[in-house]
């Protein structure tokens, strides 16, 4: 008989009891059979994912792109078919940067050099070259002009080859430039000034008869030709975009050349240059000094043809009437300054050249060259190697008067 509130034991089986939902699942879940069963399933699923991924890396690091078929043996169609739907990997091979320790060695980028109308904009660097002999009297005039280019002085380098002088062109020349770059004013000192010293045995006396004797006038030419060839290729550097001639000589010139032969962009050009002379009344004859810049004629090509090639033809002498057109009797001060014409020669009074054109090879031949020597032998060259050679009639830059012949190589 069992003890008055006694606890009976529920001796049923576990099976045939009825659980709560939660616990139910949670017993199924925890038993040993289910969790190896998940964990061998867990297994094959990474293990086959895996082999998917190798096999798909090694295809597209080894496989051969294209259809199963030889080179020799795919056509075109098939091949276009192929690439429609499978692209070939292109794998870009990447160089670092060189880096170049050497102090001695240099670099120049010359396409960044540019020639155009927006020079100022660009900051354009001009040289001004100048070949001197026996040219004292004339430096303090050269110089009162040269200070007065509107120009940036900044932008502007000064070159000048002294030669075979027998006066004091050198001294003058240093004391000029030099009172120049020491200015106080900060718009009046250039860039840079260089001097160079180079005789080339030229003896010719500086008289009017004997300096313009027809005889002289080959012998001249070549020397000053090399006067200005040593000139240039001691002074161009990378930096420059233009080179101007100015010879020593000049009376007066516009503030604004630089400006405004930029603004014409030619490769190379020059003004008409005229000098003033004064007759009894006063009245000014504006003289035509350059007969150097002209264009050919029939008669001067005829002239040509006879002629021996080492001979140079100098214009102005009846042994070579060549019946030319001259510029100097072209065209007046008054008209449209910007007036173009197309030219075969060309004088170095007042000479505008973009520096490539020079960096080209194209200089002043110190030999006849199609019968024209130094500044028309340089035109004659220009034009050989397709360069425009540009005159301008109404612009006008004032020599001294011709009864002074002494001042240029």
């Amino acid at each position: 008989m069992d003890k008055p509130n006694s606890r009976r034991l529920d001796l049923k089986p576990l099976a045939d009891r009825v659980l709560p939902p939660p616990r139910a699942l949670a017993h199924i879940f925890l038993r040993t059979r289910f969790l190896a069963f998940a964990v061998v399933t867990a297994i094959l699923i990474l293990t086959w994912n895996s082999l998917l991924s190798t096999a798909s890396s090694l295809e597209s690091r080894w496989a051969c792109y294209g259809p199963g078929l030889s080179p020799l043996e795919i056509s075109p169609h098939e091949f276009a078919a192929w690439h429609q739907h499978r692209h070939t990997p292109i794998l870009a091979n990447k160089h670092n940067p060189i880096d170049v320790n050497a102090k001695s060695i240099g670099s120049h980028n010359l396409n960044k050099i540019t020639t155009g109308k927006h020079a100022l904009n660009n900051k354009e660097r001009v040289l001004i070259l100048t070949p001197l002999r026996d040219a004292a009297a004339y430096l303090p005039r050269y110089f009162e002009i040269l200070v007065r280019l509107s120009y940036p002085h900044n932008l502007i380098d000064l070159g000048f080859l002294v030669s075979d002088s027998s006066d004091d062109t050198l001294a003058i020349l240093a004391m000029e430039l030099d009172s120049v770059q020491s200015s106080l004013d900060p718009k009046i000192p250039f860039r840079s000034g260089t001097i160079i010293k180079k005789n080339f045995g030229l003896v010719i006396p500086q008289s009017v008869d004997e300096r313009h004797a027809f005889e002289a006038q080959a012998p001249r030419r070549k020397a000053m030709g090399r006067a200005r060839n040593f000139l240039l290729y001691s002074t161009l550097q990378p930096e420059h975009s233009w080179v101007m001639w100015r010879d020593v000589d000049i009376k007066d010139s516009p503030d604004a050349i630089l400006e405004d032969f930029i603004a014409h962009d030619k490769d190379i050009i020059a003004p008409n240059i005229w000098f003033h002379r004064y007759d009894e009344n006063g009245t000014d004859i504006e003289g035509r000094f350059d007969y150097n810049s002209w264009t050919e004629s029939a008669q001067g090509r005829d002239l040509r043809k006879s002629l021996p090639i080492d001979v140079i033809l100098v214009e102005g002498y009846k042994e070579y009437n060549t019946s030319r057109n001259y510029m100097a009797k072209m065209g007046d001060w008054r008209n449209d300054k910007d007036v173009e014409i197309e030219l075969d020669g060309i004088g170095g009074v007042s000479l505008f050249v973009k520096a490539d054109v020079h960096r080209s090879g194209i200089n002043f031949p110190c030999y006849a060259f199609e019968n024209q020597a130094e500044t028309e032998g340089f035109a004659r060259m220009a034009k050989r190697a397709g360069y425009q050679v540009i005159g301008l009639p109404n612009y006008v830059v004032w020599h001294i008067d011709t009864d002074e012949k002494s001042g240029n190589v």
